[in-house]
């Protein structure tokens, strides 16, 4: 580290907590990347929670003469997000969002995720704006610093469009509202200087003709690059420009606090189609014609590469899957409406423009919410899987262009001849292409200069064509960066650069905000910092690290996320073949196993986000795995009803020692670490299993119970006077259905403990003893099978899909068996006011988190479901790491609203987590049911 970072991080101690200012190198590592190609690894990080930090980080880097970038998700793709100076990241006190004028506006922090917004505006049929493909992951503050669009966004809708107000810091620490008259008069007074630069520069503008109808010609088009000086002649006040200015301008200028947007509709009808052209032109010249006179939301592009990219997807239509010539390409069409009675109206319009243009083959289009949603997930999946499919070593670069919309068929083309040219093969076309706007995406590899110098050559043929030949935009919607930074005069001329330099010099003289992004000197910055994709494990290889995994994971905030895990285990694989003695690697492995293995969940929500389907989880299971088969394990297998027996007695401790219970638990823990903390959450023991009640008719149908361990061993709810067991059995008696026990009841287990131990020898033999006793008690597959806890139903239809279960076994989730076979024949008495509803990870992998929300609904008024992927409980290890369920859980009592004072989930550790941290008990399902379901006793 210099002495002036140094310097700056001593003093910076003074105002912002020490443990969030980040020097070590696992830190500055893994806070370090973001999904673009280049890496550089910061001196400094700091997470910042308010505006006050972000003043004194701005005041001690003038004083320091150290650099800041500003960092929210890390999705960017240009290279805007990383730094080898101070990187400040956006801490848990910008994620907050609040809904304005019945959903016409809405005020946002720039630190919480664009599809939470989205959430947000929901209930009023509203949304923001800009939609990029990432908003799941990216940020307010990205989305808008980057002027983000998207497939439906369009150039109207994004956030230089749809800006209401924002509050701004510049880099002299000077702080503007344009929402707050007052804060707008005294900016006025305190920074005339910089609005009369403003002012000058668009005179300027209007003075030239030709310039000026350059701007307005380039925003014609989809435009990221370089500042946007549109907004000196789109408006006349210098505060206004000042606001636009900002949006798109990528940390260069200044730190966006907040921003309040318009809202646009969210039409709730929509449907989607897929329709395929033998030849690129019609495909293209059938773009112009929707553009022009159909009422369509978006139309996607997909080149004859792309097609065959994904001809090993399922749930396309046939025509998908046969031939595809170098010609074709496919469009994927979405058209929305307010009503059903406009949206088939739309449908006629769209298909009698589209049948003028004779495509070779059409989908029709689909109103089934399922199929539109696998069509629209493939297309968004095109570029990680390019990255999934890549040879080893390489990276993945994506690029996106405009052409004027006349020209797309030209575009495709000549991109596809480049291509082939400097033998990138691999290469894939799709995009925007109501806007001209084409993504492109290859893999080449940065590990030798030759590698380097094609590369080079490459994009200065592409900004020849696109920016030379054509008048187009090198950045539609990805943002300037450092990949584009040296081809930003080349794009706009040496008039319009000069404007953007002067903006840049006006607002950060010092040049210390987010350097050689957007204006560089540096002719060859694109080439410099090039991302080394080294060789890891064959788990996570292909992982492109995008950061889509991170909003789902529970150790997020608290050690690293799947991301990081996987930079690092690549960057120490790599030391360990190139530099084994070093201090660096002697470093990460201090410090990987708990901050890399321990601490991660391992629950695989990552996979369900990732494009291509990595679950981290996995290697670190695999690291953490012991290297013999555990006695232990093996021991506790074998004496299954003596280890729940243990537990129970452990429990019924932990109940007699009431308040002192924890101290106890703490204390002993300092010397045997191994001793689990029960949360404050933790219910008292089960008693025993009630008896089944009999069959009444010869016809009555028959579920084969099985009662899971955990629910054999811990009671429902905190004062332990029922079970699972006992709820549900009340249930199927009212709903007239049969219950059996397997034998052995008591020593079953699905192994999942085990296996989440990497304990595979026991896991498995568990496995083989409950596929025995449930063969024996369903009459081999005759009678279904009744899972009543999550995690052990996803093992149990896991393994029976991976073909390790018998696939007579008919089995069925608590949530599925409930909602289709259960409620049904049930009486509901009652309905909770509010409910707050928790989908487990293991709900969400098994697709059936829908169906209890809809139990919870037929039990509530109203329900409450936060955005939590996963609550980090993660079997165990909330009771051996509780800081891990903490952090995954410590944005859910906030979320909450007071009124709410109950809870309902379907796994019973996660109830013990949630219960915990909301202040609310959470019950299981099956006891929600069982009272909803209880007739009120008579009146007296």
């Amino acid at each position: 580290m210099s002495a002036a970072h140094q310097s700056f991080a001593t003093a910076l101690a003074g105002f912002v907590p020490a443990g969030r200012i980040y020097t070590d190198p696992i830190s500055t590592l893994a806070f370090g990347t973001d999904a673009s190609f280049y890496r550089l690894v910061p001196q400094v990080v700091v997470k910042v929670d308010c505006e006050t930090e972000v003043g004194h980080v701005l005041r001690l880097a003038r004083e320091h003469r150290v650099a800041v970038t500003f960092r929210a998700a890390g999705t960017s793709l240009s290279g805007q997000a990383v730094s080898d100076s101070v990187l400040v990241v956006l801490g848990d006190g910008f994620a907050r969002g609040e809904v304005l004028d019945g959903g016409a506006r809405i005020r946002l922090k720039p630190g919480l995720i664009g599809s939470r917004a989205n959430a947000l505006l929901a209930p009023f049929g509203r949304k923001i704006g800009p939609d990029p493909a990432s908003i799941a992951t990216a940020k307010i503050g990205g989305i808008a610093a980057n002027n983000s669009s998207g497939m439906c966004c369009g150039t109207r809708q994004n956030s230089y469009h749809t800006l209401a107000s924002l509050r701004v810091m510049l880099a002299d620490g000077a702080v503007l509202d344009t929402g707050d008259a007052k804060s707008v008069a005294a900016f006025r007074q305190s920074h005339a200087r910089l609005l009369q630069t403003l002012a000058e520069l668009s005179a300027n503008i209007r003075a030239d003709a030709a310039l000026e109808e350059k701007i307005r010609h380039k925003y014609r088009l989809k435009n990221t690059t370089g500042y946007g000086i549109n907004a000196l002649i789109d408006f006349s006040d210098p505060i206004d420009m000042l606001a636009h200015l900002m949006i798109g301008s990528e940390g260069t200028l200044g730190f966006i606090g907040e921003i309040t947007y318009h809202t646009v509709p969210d039409h709730p009808h929509k449907a989607s189609a897929l329709v395929l052209f033998d030849e690129l032109d019609r495909c293209c010249r059938a773009v112009t014609a929707l553009k022009q006179s159909a009422p369509v939301e978006s139309v996607e592009l997909i080149d004859a590469r792309s097609l065959r990219a994904i001809q090993g997807k399922k749930g396309l239509p046939d025509f998908i899957y046969g031939e595809i010539g170098d010609s074709t390409a496919c469009l994927l069409i979405e058209t929305r409406a307010e009503n059903a009675a406009r949206l088939a109206e739309q449908i006629v319009a769209s298909d009698a423009v589209l049948a003028e243009f004779a495509p070779s083959a059409h989908s029709g289009f689909s109103t089934d919410a399922g199929v539109c949603e696998t069509y629209w997930a493939v297309r968004k999946g095109l570029f990680p899987a390019v990255g999934a499919v890549r040879p080893v070593g390489t990276t993945v670069v994506i690029e996106d262009v405009a052409f004027p919309i006349d020209y797309l068929a030209d575009g495709v083309r000549r991109l596809t001849a480049l291509f082939d040219a400097y033998g990138y093969a691999e290469a894939l076309i799709f995009g925007h292409a109501l806007e001209g706007n084409l993504h492109f995406c290859f893999t080449p590899s940065f590990d030798t200069q030759a590698e380097i110098e094609r590369y080079d050559g490459f994009m200065q043929a592409v900004a020849d064509l696109v920016a030379g030949e054509y008048g187009g935009s090198l950045k539609a919607e990805h943002g300037t960066g450092r990949n584009v930074a040296p081809f930003v005069r080349q794009e706009w001329g040496d008039a319009a650069y000069a404007v953007m330099c002067a903006i840049k010099a006006a607002f950060d003289p010092d040049n210390l905000l987010n350097p050689d992004v957007i204006i560089s000197g540096n002719a060859r910055v694109h080439l410099e910092n090039l991302k080394a994709m080294p060789a890891a494990d064959a788990i996570v290889d292909h992982c492109i690290e995008c950061g889509f995994c991170e909003p789902a994971c529970p150790s997020n905030g608290l050690t690293l996320t799947p991301r990081q895990r996987i930079v690092l285990w690549r960057r120490m694989q790599q030391l360990s073949r190139t530099d084994p003695a070093s201090s660096e690697l002697a470093a990460y492995r201090a410090r990987y196993r708990y901050v890399g293995v321990d601490s991660c969940a391992a629950t695989g929500m990552c996979a369900t986000r990732c494009p291509v389907g990595i679950d981290t989880g996995r290697l670190m299971k695999k690291l953490g795995a012991p290297g013999s088969p555990s006695p232990l394990a093996r021991f506790a297998q074998r004496h299954m009803a003596a280890a729940t027996a243990g537990a129970r007695f452990g429990l019924f401790l932990n109940r007699q020692l009431g308040d002192s219970s924890a101290k106890v638990a703490r204390t002993l823990k300092k010397t045997f670490p191994l001793l689990p903390l029960p949360p404050s959450g933790t219910p008292g023991p089960a008693g025993p299993l009630p008896d089944p009640k009999p069959m009444r008719a010869a016809d009555m149908p028959q579920v084969v119970y099985l009662v899971s361990c955990v629910n054999r061993t811990l009671a429902e709810g905190r004062d332990g006077s029922d079970s699972v067991a006992a709820s549900t059995l009340r249930l199927f008696a009212r709903a007239g259905i049969a219950a059996v026990y397997p034998d052995g009841q008591a020593s079953l287990c699905c192994g999942q403990p085990f296996d989440s131990a990497g304990a595979t020898s026991a896991a498995d033999a568990a496995l083989a003893a409950i596929e025995a006793a449930l063969l024996k008690a369903s009459k081999h597959g005759a009678i279904p099978v009744y899972l009543d806890n999550s995690p052990c139903s996803l093992r149990l239809i896991d393994a029976q899909k991976a073909g390790r279960l018998d696939a007579r076994l008919e089995l069925h989730d608590p949530a599925s068996y409930l909602a289709e076979h259960v409620l049904p024949r049930l009486t509901l008495h009652k309905k909770l006011p509010q409910l707050a509803v928790h989908v487990p990870c293991s709900a969400s992998k098994m697709g059936v988190g829908g169906k209890l929300l809809a139990l919870a609904r037929a039990c509530a008024d109203e329900i409450v479901a936060p955005d939590i992927a996963c609550c980090g409980f993660a079997g165990s290890k909330g009771f051996t790491l509780p800081e891990l369920n903490a952090n995954g859980l410590r944005g859910l009592r906030a979320s909450l609203p007071d009124t709410c004072d109950a809870g309902v989930s379907m796994s019973r550790t996660c109830q013990i987590g949630l219960t915990t941290h909301s202040g609310r008990d959470y019950h299981s399902i099956e006891a929600l049911l069982d009272f909803c379901t209880t007739p009120e006793p008579p009146r007296t």
